[in-house]
């Protein structure tokens, strides 16, 4: 699905930047993909920071000293009114120093003054209160004669009072030896900025240095004081942020310029706020603009808020995509490049442009650019400020005075008053004829129950010159908000059609379109058409219509229906189904030496684990980050990679191969038993298809395919569970087109001799829901029995699941249709959103019940649970900070719904009866004797369960 949200892959940064020549491919189904650039299969330049000096007690805490170690030469060190450079291994000083380096080592030379050194900026990894330990390994070179202090200093600076300097130690050292330099310090209050350096030898003499580690006499506590107190420094993230200072602490990223303004254009181009504004000119590149390195100034797992008002000039572009990015390079030199947001700009008036981001892991630099634009267009920044983001309050539930469940909206939907209540939209003209049918769509049906006959009657429209022309109705005061409302009605076209017709019932929300519910149509049959709907922001005018059809073909519409859904009726039958398909009967048979004492022993049973798959999506970045790990491994049992796998990010230019991304989720997984599904082989929709691939003539892209089959699946044999082979089919015809009917049987084909242990799935969105006729069930089915005619061992069917304002009963009528095929239907990419948390949680509780319910359906696997990681606004579970949010509660709540539990006494047979989800389980015995623990496992099936416990 074409849905954007803040995303970040990895790549290691050995190749330089034409990363930015195809650094924007298209904007992809589940994400805002900036794909890699390079070889990411050598990680041979993974880095260890040197945390030996460390004594015991601090060995476990995080080093707050970026490149502590300088293996990433001097980054985030700066001398100090001197100058420096790295030196290698075994370097060889002058006047006879031998110094024995076992590594990489900072030199600081030409210091004329005692306190000259080199320094780093730890402000926003220090907090007050804490005592820090410091522990340094240094040494001296050049004319000394005997041993010079070297000194480890705290410059502290604070508003509106002057500097001040804190001893922290200071060691004697020789030309002779690297020696240790350690001390303490605690900051009694927080200073605007806190500066460590290393100083002291004579002017002249070479001040030396291996290795630097600060750490938190206690971590957690400095951790949290951090984040108590990050908002206090939010002023200081951006620097000079309008332009008051010039163009002080920003630069052109890529070579272009950035030139101050206080007027363009003679004048028609002024500030909106402030004097002055800032451009990025002579840009060559979409990615080139303004930027500010904010390293050190931003922290791991804290989301910040980024605000910006911009404007384009130039090249006649009027309008263009302005884009707010983050590029975080990684301790071990691997980039990430975060889209934080787009905005679409003018070259008429400025806009703000706004988003959000979090860092997952510990950054070794950050960046943060405006970019966007064609070449030659400059972008143009009144100001940009980044903040950490006020947490936002949760969402109360929305109080729905009698939402009428059931009752019809519509009026005279029965025409029993001619065609009053309804209206032409255009210059149609509107009938009553007769002839249509007398019982309700059967969606509809499910969801009213039994209902009275319809009238037969219909509204014929004719004198169609337009395809929107047809019957309307206003509705703008029935509504309420937050209420899912269900749509139906049958359809029927006129004769005169040359293809296949769509109709659709829509509704204009103040003048936007709402889809509720299309269907195509290819005869002069009567034809269910049925979808939903839900308004959450009280709208001034709202009117329904009916429209599709060619202009000049006769329209037919009868029983419309619109109505609230009662899903809480729905979920008692939904409970009774599940307990039928996802239960089974347990008999517990104690038997062995001990088994005559446990007669009317007490029995304590509790499932650990419903063995039903539950997954969901994860990316590269997310598994830097304890806190989403720990809770993806404990609720979730399935995963699947969210771009790592495709095609663009594998390879994105021919022939530099990037499994190392996929490697670590893999890794992951397996270490925490979960099982994974490989998305995907292919991917038919055309803009997802890198560049390269799409220049190639018809041979050599027939040997790129069969390449990145036997590429992907000899690497990964057996390690994947499932794979999508060719994503979206329905949707698209990239290699089919290109390459004939046959590719996409042959992929299926290739791809089950290479691993015969993968079940080979197709996967599609817009399946489930009633409003895309590409996807509606009947056309899957048909596409299906297509490939399978063809030989391809399809074993699964993927719904993706991108839905809004589900309706469980249409969700049903899906799958029925689809559970036809006999195939396991997996629920591949499922989200809700909603600004709401409360709806939000009740639409994902009809997803995962109505699946959980289906006996077609064995899997369920989410797009996503963590904000800011998720391809939809206002989908997540988990807020970007780590907090569970109502829709979180909902799934976690299902969850444990789902665990069966039981207790009670053995019987005289030394026998214990229940029933139970299938799963894993504990079992405690307490009997007058003895007390014993055990576990089981209740697997699939329709008889009972005999489990033999020996005690």
């Amino acid at each position: 699905m074409r849905r954007f949200s803040t995303c970040c892959f990895t790549t290691p940064v050995s190749k330089i930047r034409s990363e930015q020549k195809q650094k924007h491919p298209q904007r992809s189904e589940e994400a805002m993909e900036i794909q890699p650039t390079n070889n990411a299969n050598d990680d041979s330049r993974v880095l260890i920071e040197d945390h030996s000096m460390v004594n015991s007690s601090t060995s476990s805490a995080t080093n707050i000293i970026i490149n502590s170690d300088f293996s990433m030469g001097l980054h985030s060190w700066h001398p100090n009114s001197c100058h420096s450079f790295i030196a290698p291994a075994e370097t060889n000083y002058p006047e006879g120093t031998s110094t024995n380096s076992v590594g990489n080592h900072a030199v600081v030379t030409n210091r004329r003054e005692c306190w000259q050194g080199l320094e780093q900026d730890i402000t926003s990894r220090v907090s007050p209160g804490s005592t820090y330990f410091v522990s340094a390994s240094v040494g001296v070179s050049g004319p000394l004669q005997g041993s010079a202090d070297v000194l480890a200093t705290l410059k502290l600076e604070h508003q509106d009072s002057e500097t001040s300097y804190f001893f922290i130690g200071k060691t004697s050292a020789s030309k002779e030896r690297w020696e240790k330099l350690e001390g303490t310090f605690t900051l009694s209050a927080m200073p605007n900025r806190a500066v460590f350096y290393v100083e002291g030898p004579a002017p002249g003499v070479d001040l030396l240095i291996r290795s630097v580690v600060i750490t938190c006499s206690s971590p957690k506590e400095c951790e949290n004081k951090r984040v108590n107190c990050v908002t206090a420094g939010d002023e200081g993230i951006i620097l000079n942020p309008k332009f008051e200072d010039g163009l002080s602490n920003w630069s052109g990223r890529g070579g272009c310029k950035i030139v101050l303004h206080d007027s363009m254009a003679d004048g028609k181009i002024v500030p909106e706020s402030g004097k002055v504004f800032a451009s990025a000119t002579e840009r060559t590149q979409s990615w080139n603009g303004i930027q500010q390195e904010i390293t050190g100034r931003v922290q791991r797992k804290l989301a910040y808020d980024v605000t910006a008002v911009v404007r384009i000039f130039g090249n006649n572009v009027t309008t263009a995509t302005v884009q707010a990015t983050l590029w975080v390079q990684t301790p071990n030199q691997r980039d990430q490049y975060i889209g934080i947001s787009n905005v679409q700009a003018t070259d008429k008036d400025w806009v703000q442009l706004q988003g959000k981001f979090l860092l997952n892991g510990s950054p070794a630099k950050v960046v943060i650019y405006i970019e966007g634009p064609p070449p030659g267009t400059d972008i143009l920044v009144n100001n940009l400020v980044v903040k950490h983001a006020e947490k936002i309050p949760p969402s109360s539930p929305p109080v729905i005075e009698n939402p009428a469940y059931g009752i019809n909206i519509l009026t005279n939907s029965e025409l029993s008053d001619s065609t009053n209540g309804w209206f032409p939209l255009g210059n149609c003209t509107l009938g009553v004829g007769t002839g249509s049918p007398h019982i309700l769509p059967p969606m509809a049906r499910d969801s009213l129950g039994p209902h009275a006959p319809l009238s037969g009657r219909h509204i014929l429209v004719t004198k169609r010159t337009q395809t929107w022309m047809g019957p309307a109705q206003m509705i703008s005061d029935k509504l309420k908000l937050f209420l899912t409302y269900q749509v139906s009605a049958w359809v029927r076209i006129g004769s005169g059609a040359t293809g296949p017709q769509n109709v659709n019932i829509a509704l204009s929300v103040d003048n936007q379109w709402v889809n509720g519910g299309q269907i195509e149509i290819n005869d002069e049959r009567w034809h269910e058409i049925g979808g939903s709907f839900r308004i959450e922001k009280q709208p001034s005018k709202v009117m329904v219509y009916i429209q599709g059809p060619a202009p000049g073909i006769d329209l037919m519409v009868a029983g419309v229906q619109i109505f609230p859904v009662d899903r809480e009726a729905r979920f008692k039958h939904l409970k009774r189904q599940i307990d039928k398909i996802r239960k089974r009967d347990i008999i517990l048979k104690f038997s062995g030496a001990g088994s005559s004492s446990m007669l009317g022993g007490f029995v304590k049973i509790k499932q650990t684990q419903n063995s039903f798959p539950f997954g969901s999506c994860i990316n590269r970045s997310q598994i830097d980050n304890e806190d989403f790990v720990n809770f993806f491994a404990k609720h979730f049992n399935w995963a699947v990679f969210g771009n790592e796998l495709k095609w663009y990010w594998t390879e994105s230019s021919q022939g530099n191969l990037n499994y190392k991304d996929a490697d670590d989720m893999l890794e992951l997984c397996t270490k925490h038993n979960i099982e994974t599904r490989g998305h995907c082989i292919f991917w038919e929709v055309e803009n997802t298809v890198q560049s390269w691939i799409r220049s190639l003539n018809k041979n050599d892209l027939m040997a790129a395919v069969q390449n990145r089959l036997t590429g992907l699946l000899s690497r990964y044999k057996g390690k994947f569970r499932h794979y999508d082979v060719n994503n979206e089919m329905l949707h698209g015809s990239f290699y089919q087109d290109r390459l004939g009917k046959d590719i996409r049987a042959n992929m299926f084909k290739t791809a089950n001799q290479l691993d015969l242990s993968a079940t080979l799935f197709v996967n599609d969105y817009h399946v489930e829901d009633g409003c895309d006729t590409r996807s509606c069930p009947e056309k899957y089915i048909e596409h299906i029995l297509d490939l399978q005619e063809q030989g391809a061992p399809v074993g699964g069917i993927g719904i993706q699941g991108h839905i809004d304002n589900p309706v469980g009963q249409i969700v049903c009528s899906a799958l029925d249709k689809l559970g036809i095929l006999g195939l396991p239907i997996w629920f591949t990419e499922l989200d809700v959103s909603s600004v709401n948390e409360h709806v939000r949680g009740d639409d994902l509780e009809v997803m995962l019940r109505e699946a959980f319910a289906h006996p077609a359906v064995e899997g369920i696997m989410l797009w996503g649970f963590w904000e800011l990681f998720m391809s939809r606004d206002n989908a997540h579970l988990v807020n970007a900070e780590g907090d569970i949010n109502e829709a979180g509660n909902k799934y976690l709540a299902l969850k444990q719904e789902w665990l069966s539990h039981a207790h009670g006494h053995i019987d005289e047979q030394g026998e214990f009866r229940f029933r139970g989800f299938h799963g894993a389980y504990t079992l405690d015995i307490a009997s007058t004797s003895k007390k014993v623990v055990k576990t089981f496992v209740v697997d699939k099936g329709d008889s009972p369960l005999v489990v033999t416990i020996d005690v």
